[in-house]
């Protein structure tokens, strides 16, 4: 399995810091497409507006895709990324009474030069590409705070 990625090394050099953008992958445990369900679908949707609740995190965009999110967000004051993600993950989890989650996550601190209205965009079109839907509004699962 050599050249494979593992959980542990997404982890490598995350620095965490409180008002940045961050732009977060998480995928189901065996890819499985737990969030065709609506009630899964909505028990992670109320974990990220727990946190929101909670001032660790604000929700700028997000898209719930069968088989993983994408979660656009503003981390609030004095907590780490990891923590409010795997907040999110546990949660939902719990909601549902199994693990729906595999470990880890993905990452990606934007810069100050990147369009984060185009990155909210992109990510709530991922439905259009996937071809689930003709049109952005035709998904249920996905919002953004410009849109």
């Amino acid at each position: 399995m050599e050249g494979k990625p593992h959980a542990r090394d997404l982890r490598k050099g995350r620095f965490s810091e409180a008002g940045r953008i961050y732009l977060v992958t998480a995928v189901t445990r065996d890819r499985r497409p737990v969030f065709q369900d609506f009630a899964a679908a909505r028990a992670v949707v109320d974990a990220m507006k727990w946190e929101f609740v909670r001032g660790r995190a604000e929700t700028l965009a997000f898209v719930l895709m069968p088989d993983h999110l994408h979660w656009l967000l503003a981390l609030g004051e004095g907590v780490s990324l990891s923590l409010v993600v795997r907040a999110v993950k546990s949660v939902s989890a719990h909601r549902l009474g199994w693990p729906i989650w595999q470990n880890g996550f993905h990452d990606h601190a934007l810069r100050a030069e990147e369009d984060v209205v185009a990155v909210a965009r992109y990510i709530v079109a991922n439905p259009v590409r996937a071809g689930l839907v003709k049109r952005v509004g035709d998904y249920s699962h996905w919002d953004a705070v410009w849109l």
